[in-house]
Formats: structure tokens, C-alpha cells, sequence
């Protein structure tokens, strides 16, 4: 039994979406027929049939756009359960999607469930969607259904996605409150130098004054942005998105991400956040069986910097040659010592998977904390900022008027 994704109009013409099991396509408009609904399209769950009128019809997948982290965690965590408690696996995908509340989650895991029910295992299931499941979620889990610990490895899984989820969370929620400062900021500024300005300082205009440098200045920039304030935002926005597009190419984004690493401060929370990433990644799947070279291969592609994974592919070959795990990451050269030390002794005592989850929520904590101290530093320095811009456009008001009452005294 296959799960399919329907469009029906009810008896009131309204526009139905929903998910129904069935053997067919045709089951399941019969099934809509019967509750009295017209069926516009049937599809199986994770397929859409595109095509043009004059070439055949053919198949693709629709879901391109990844879970999020507090999607998949909750899917997880829910699968750890129902698998713990006894249920099988096709049961507990199905008990998971019908706790699921976004429609999209729904249809993934009844078509995983349906290519259960096909044969595969969980993890070739999984492997149908890489968009919702990336390569690290598929081999954890494929390690585990092969050494008979599936519930302990999604345990492990669902424990790893909500720290991933809450972190992410902490740091949108820090970000939040500079992002609007800054945002409230530049839009005061601007309407006091698009609108307030002119309308003060047209007073002047009609007097034989000469106006200060400071009030002249501000004019000018507020004429400008007045004529050209339109433009120059669209000017903005298109230079944004052809960085954008050229950061898409391989050279461009190699040199980027070069930068990244060696920029002040930026650097080292660069290093910080694909160290951790990789530390986090490859002790979850070393802790659940999958041996060393391929775990490290899969950690390398969930780093995000394009030069340190191309680095830690290199010493992925030299651990494959016979190199010690320590030496291969002391030679990608950004690794904090302390990771390194922990590697080495991970290694020493057989407890690898140990060292590198310690280390990695010891680099995660140290981020963190880096990241929280540059966001309060950041808030006061933008309300001087912010206090010094009003403070010149005041300025440049007052000046004249001073000046005015200096000459009538």
C-alpha cells in the first residue's frame, strides 16, 4: 500500500488537499468519488508527473527544499519512541506522520513508510528524500538497522538535532534584537534626511546667510538621497544578488570562504562553527558504528567552509593510508589545539566517540559565548552610532539659527 498526495473539489466547490493510502491511483480517486468529491490530481506521496505537451510525461521528485532542524527533531524523536516501545518500523512512520502537523512532513514519511512496506530498509527509505535527509541522518541510520541498535542510534540522532535546532534558536533569538536596532536605525535616519531636513532647512534657502559646511553637507546628502534614493536601492539590491550569484561559482566561493578563515574575529568563529560541525557530525556516527574513513568523509561534506572541507578530504586520504586521526586534522591547520589533544587522546584509550562529542559541546559553548559577548558589545556601540548620526543632523539644524542670532545680537 502506497500513500499518495491528492487535489479534489468537495460539494461545495472548494479545493481539498490531503494524503490517502491506497494499492493505486485509481483506489484513491474512487475513494475521493465516493465521499462525493470531483479528483483534479493524484500522485504518489514525494513524486509530481511534469511535462509539456509535446514530450512524455515523466517523474520528479517535488521535495528539494530541506526539513527544518525542529521538523526533523521532532520526527527523530518520535520514531525513538514508538521504535523503543516495540512498534514496527512501518507502524511507527505511520503513528510519526499522523503526530506530524505540517502536511509537507506528512507525505515524506508516509512514502517512506510506503517504500518500507515495498521491502527496503529504513535507511534506503530515507535515502529516496537526501533534500529532508542528508547523508549524515541516512548512514546513522544504516549503521544502526545493521548492528541490530536502530532505537539507540535514533536516540543519539534526536538528541543531536535538538541541540542543533536549540542552538540555532539561541542565536536567531540574539540576533533578533541588533537586526531590528540596526534596521529602526537606518529607517529614522533616512526619513529624517528624506523628509524632516528639507522641510527645516528650506527656511534657509531664502536668506543671504552663508550656511555652515556641516548644514550645506547635510543638504546636499539629504537632495541626494531624495533624487536618488529609489535608484540607489535598487542599485543595492541588484549588487546584492550578483554577489549572490557570483559567490555561486567555485572559484569565488573557494576565495570567500578563504577569507572567512583568516578575517579578524570573523575567522575565529568560522573555525569555531565548522570545527564544532565536524566534531558533532563524525562522533554521532562514530559512536554508532560507522567506521572511521567513511564517517570522516560524510563529516567533511556537512562542513560548510568550502577550503577546510576540501582539507579534511585530504586527511581523510591520509587516515585511509594509515595516519593517526590526530596528525591528519593537525595538518588541515585549523583545528583548535585542544580538539586536537582530545583526538589523541580518544585515541589512546579507545574512547573516540566520548572525546569528540566532549569536545565538540566544549567548542559549542565557546562559540556561543564568543557570539553573546560580540551581541552585547554590538547593542551599545549602534545606539552610540545611532545617537551620534541624530546628534549631527541637530547640528546641522542649529548651526544656522545660531549663527542668525549671533549677527542680529
Amino acid at each position: 500500500m502506497a500513500a499518495y498526495e491528492f487535489v479534489a473539489l468537495d460539494g461545495q466547490g472548494r479545493e481539498q488537499r490531503g494524503i490517502l493510502e491506497a494499492d493505486s491511483s485509481r483506489q484513491i480517486r474512487q475513494q475521493l468519488r465516493d465521499k462525493g468529491w470531483a479528483p483534479l490530481k493524484v500522485d504518489a506521496a514525494g513524486e509530481a508527473r511534469a511535462g509539456d505537451r509535446a514530450g512524455p510525461r515523466f517523474k520528479r521528485p517535488t521535495f528539494k527544499r530541506r526539513l527544518s532542524a525542529l521538523d526533523l527533531a521532532m520526527i527523530t524523536r518520535h520514531l525513538e519512541t514508538l521504535i523503543g516501545s516495540g512498534l514496527p518500523i512501518e507502524e511507527a512512520l505511520n503513528a510519526a506522520a499522523q503526530q506530524a502537523d505540517k502536511q509537507r512532513v506528512r507525505s515524506i514519511l508516509l512514502a517512506v513508510r510506503a517504500r518500507v512496506l515495498e521491502g527496503q530498509s529504513l535507511a534506503a527509505a530515507l535515502g529516496q528524500f537526501p533534500h529532508a535527509f542528508d547523508d549524515l541522518y541516512r548512514a546513522t541510520v544504516a549503521a544502526g538497522e545493521h548492528a541490530g541498535h536502530l532505537e539507540q542510534v535514533l536516540s543519539n540522532l534526536a538528541d543531536y538535532t535538538e541541540r542543533k535546532q536549540e542552538s540555532g534558536q539561541n542565536v536567531q533569538m540574539a540576533l533578533l534584537y541588533p537586526v531590528i536596532l540596526v534596521a529602526i536605525s537606518l529607517l529614522i535616519v533616512a526619513g529624517l534626511l528624506a523628509y524632516v531636513v528639507p522641510e527645516i532647512v528650506s527656511v534657509y534657502r531664502d536668506t543671504d546667510q552663508a550656511l555652515p559646511l556641516l548644514t550645506r553637507s547635510l543638504i546636499a546628502l539629504s537632495d541626494f538621497l531624495v533624487s536618488w534614493g529609489a535608484p540607489l536601492l535598487l542599485l543595492l539590491v541588484a549588487l546584492g544578488w550578483g554577489v549572490r550569484e557570483i559567490l555561486k561559482q567555485p572559484a569565488p566561493r573557494l576565495r570567500c570562504h578563504r577569507f572567512l578563515l583568516h578575517a579578524p574575529l570573523i575567522g575565529r568563529i568560522e573555525r569555531g562553527a565548522n570545527a564544532s560541525q565536524f566534531a558533532n557530525t563524525l562522533a554521532i556516527l562514530t559512536a554508532s558504528g560507522v567506521p572511521l574513513v567513511e564517517a570522516m568523509r560524510i563529516a567533511g561534506q556537512v562542513v560548510d567552509n568550502r577550503v577546510m572541507r576540501q582539507l579534511i578530504e585530504q586527511a581523510t586520504r591520509r587516515v585511509a593510508e594509515g595516519s593517526t586521526l590526530r596528525g591528519a586534522l593537525e595538518e588541515v591547520g585549523y583545528f583548535p589545539p585542544l580538539m586536537l589533544h582530545m583526538v589523541a587522546s580518544g585515541e589512546a584509550s579507545g574512547s573516540l566517540d566520548a572525546m569528540l562529542a566532549r569536545v565538540a559541546r566544549h567548542l559549542e559553548r565557546d562559540l556561543e559565548r564568543l557570539i553573546t559577548v560580540m551581541l552585547e558589545l554590538f547593542k551599545p556601540l549602534m545606539l552610540l552610532v545611532m545617537g551620534g548620526l541624530v546628534l549631527v543632523i541637530v547640528l546641522a539644524i542649529l548651526l544656522p539659527i545660531l549663527n542668525l542670532n549671533q549677527l542680529i545680537a
